[in-house]
């Protein structure tokens, strides 16, 4: 059965999309079939991650909102596109759904806005045309219709946060909505904290603060920033404690019911 994963954040900036695609690759070199459809349709960027570039975007989720397509032909193996110049190949296949980076389409978006309960639908086309194992949801950050939406389907949500007190006052809204809405797996992953905090008294705060589990605390790494989302990070570097960050949020996500 299908596992639909909600990674979101209240606040933007704290790195969701890069953990949203690496993630989703470590499941694909899995061997999974997954599929990353980008909600953030005010402000996408996830295409980056995957080696995208936006003049090579001929539908985008927009166009599946419009009705001028169906959603699966918005979406793009990009399995076998990863990495700097070279191919590697992902043992099962992921593809990603973009929102257009259009001017015109965002300002669409923020003038008309959209029938959200479209997205609903497309989920369920993606998993049933795609046969996929996993189906990825990059939210947009804080919490409006389609958020709201995403997050009441889904088997699993990530929440990101940084160990920032802005940060700790919105998780707290988000994982209290979250709890409304039933969602069955919740799980928390610090992000960007500095390496000099004590790991284990960070995820000890948290866990008392939310009384949620914490799937992974990820350091803030100049060498994940000087790739400056330009590729795959837990790929090319899989021995870096970032890596190792997200293959325990991997472990997480399998591990839940």
């Amino acid at each position: 059965m299908t596992k639909i994963v909600s990674v979101h954040s209240f606040r933007g900036g704290t790195g969701k999309s890069n953990v949203t695609a690496n993630v989703s690759a470590q499941f694909a070199q899995m061997g999974k079939r997954v599929g990353v459809i980008d909600t953030d349709i005010q402000s996408p960027g996830i295409h980056v991650l995957f080696g995208m570039d936006e003049e090579n975007i001929d539908k985008a989720l927009n166009d599946y909102l419009w009705g001028r397509c169906a959603i699966e032909e918005t979406a793009y193996d990009v399995g076998t596109k990863l990495g700097e110049g070279e191919v590697l190949v992902m043992g099962g296949g992921i593809y990603l759904i973009p929102s257009s980076i259009r001017a015109g389409e965002i300002a669409r978006v923020l003038r008309e806005g959209y029938d959200v309960g479209l997205l609903n639908d497309g989920f369920r086309a993606l998993i049933d045309k795609l046969h996929l194992d996993y189906l990825f949801i990059d939210t947009h950050p804080g919490l409006n219709e389609e958020t709201l939406l995403s997050v009441a389907i889904s088997d699993v949500l990530i929440i990101i946060l940084r160990p920032d007190q802005q940060d700790f006052q919105g998780t707290a809204v988000t994982v209290d909505v979250s709890r409304k809405l039933e969602v069955p797996n919740l799980y928390l992953v610090v992000n960007k904290a500095l390496t000099s905090y004590d790991f284990e008294a960070l995820k000890k705060r948290i866990v008392d603060t939310y009384d949620a589990p914490v799937a992974a605390i990820l350091p803030l790494s100049e060498d994940v920033a000087r790739m400056q989302s330009a590729d795959l990070f837990s790929l090319r570097y899989p021995d870096h404690p970032f890596s190792e960050g997200i293959r325990n949020i991997v472990a997480a996500i399998e591990a839940a019911s």
